[in-house]
């Protein structure tokens, strides 16, 4: 009975394992990654006077969040250009029209010195309102220059400045397309402070976290402190034509566009025989939208005739729809086919996407567009793929594994049922 139990367990490591392998293959980097201008860093704490609750491992969050930037401060990569701005840090007093305005930069974005930033944040005193609308606002201007940009948002509770909805600040900021992208972090939080630091960080492509211990907050500001240092991808400004005819050629890269509600845009990739054309599309929703949208990615010959496509589709709120496809172009044994010129092939980009009532539609929603031309798949390797790539082989190590193992466990059951009845 143990041995047929180790045996079961043994093969179904194995099939995770190949499963594995199918279900997640190597995908294609397009682009090249930026290293010219350092990132930058601005840290937005929350200073506001609920900042003085005594609930996280015994002490107050503004202790925490002290100690947390002290830590951070000491493991930043020099190549990081860091800044630190408040909220709430102040005016302890009860008129919200002047609350509001209470936020301020306590170390300017740039290099780093530790001992002075230490200082500026140990005079730090939770005193008043929660305007994180408006300090977000402040914020993206805290930034000069090019390379990678990125607010830490922290905070212990929602915005006090209604109607100033901190989640459509920062849907105006991500359609302002400088590349700014905003992480949040909340201090024992409530649900609805989670939900409108969830949405602050979906609609700039950033990420959430629930705080509730000192060495969180530490490790999770340091991870993304680190991470603004990792060599980016940087999109490079096109734009898209009418028609086919008129489309602009592009090349293996990221590629970022505006595209207006009831639009289409083309753009022309040119593909050699032998090889292999990969593209996708994401298309973000940088306002509020109706339900019931969709993004359908087309390759097209310069007749018009299609190739392939790829769509998405979706019914409620959303930031981003994303699809792609893929087009080998197969090489001629003809030597004068051969010989010709490489396929012009054009991509379209639609969406179907609409305005919701008293929404701006200018600017147009920003789309990315990621093109690589590659080396097709040899026709010798890919025999009897049945559309599965290069991975048909994976397919038909979990085709003989299951077989083996249906044996195996057949053969099993059966000697344990003669040994059942001889007893």
């Amino acid at each position: 009975m143990i041995t047929s139990k180790r045996l079961a367990a043994g093969v179904c490591t194995l099939l995770a394992a190949l499963t594995a392998g199918v279900a997640f293959p190597v995908a294609a980097v397009a682009g090249e990654p930026t290293g010219g201008a350092a990132p930058q860093v601005d840290l937005v704490l929350d200073v506001s006077g609920s900042m003085r609750a005594r609930d996280i491992d015994g002490g107050t969050r503004m202790a925490a969040a002290k100690q947390a930037f002290n830590e951070v401060l000491d493991a930043t990569p020099e190549d990081v250009r860091l800044g630190i701005r408040t909220l709430g840090a102040n005016y302890p007093g009860d008129d919200q029209k002047t609350g509001c305005k209470d936020t301020a930069q306590l170390y300017p974005v740039g290099p780093l010195d530790r001992t002075e930033a230490k200082t500026a944040v140990a005079t730090l005193s939770p005193t008043g309102w929660t305007p994180i609308g408006p300090a977000l606002l402040k914020a993206a201007d805290d930034f000069d220059g090019d390379g990678s940009k990125r607010i830490v948002l922290i905070s212990d509770g929602e915005d006090t400045c209604a109607p100033l909805d901190p989640c459509e600040v920062a849907r105006e900021i991500a359609a302002k397309g400088i590349g700014l992208t905003i992480d949040t972090l909340g201090l024992v939080p409530n649900a609805k402070m989670r939900q409108q630091l969830s949405c602050i960080a979906e609609a700039t492509g950033g990420t959430y976290t629930s705080v509730e211990h000192t060495d969180e907050l530490t490790d999770r500001v340091n991870q993304l402190v680190d991470r603004a240092a990792d060599p980016v991808v940087t999109p490079v400004a096109v734009t898209g034509a009418s028609q086919c005819a008129e489309a602009p050629t592009v090349k293996s890269g990221l590629y970022t566009d505006r595209e207006e509600f009831g639009q289409q845009r083309w753009y022309r990739v040119d593909v050699e025989p032998g090889q292999e054309l990969r593209a996708s599309v994401s298309v973000a929703a940088d306002r509020a939208v109706n339900p019931s949208y969709g993004v359908l990615l087309r390759a097209v010959t310069v007749h018009d005739r299609e190739i392939v496509r790829g769509e998405a589709t979706g019914n409620g709120r959303t930031d981003v729809v994303s699809t792609g496809l893929r087009y080998p172009k197969a090489e001629s044994d003809d030597e004068e086919d051969a010989a010709a010129a490489s396929e012009a092939v054009c991509l379209q980009v639609t969406h179907s996407f609409s305005a919701a009532s008293g929404v701006k539609t200018t600017p147009g929603l920003p789309l990315e567009l990621t093109v690589d031309v590659v080396d097709g798949p040899s026709p010798a390797s890919d025999v009897a793929s049945f559309g599965l790539g290069r991975g048909w082989w994976l397919l038909g190590a979990l085709i003989l594994t299951g077989f083996l193992a249906g044996a195996v466990w057949g053969w099993l059951s059966r000697w344990r049922l003669a040994v059942w009845r001889t007893n």
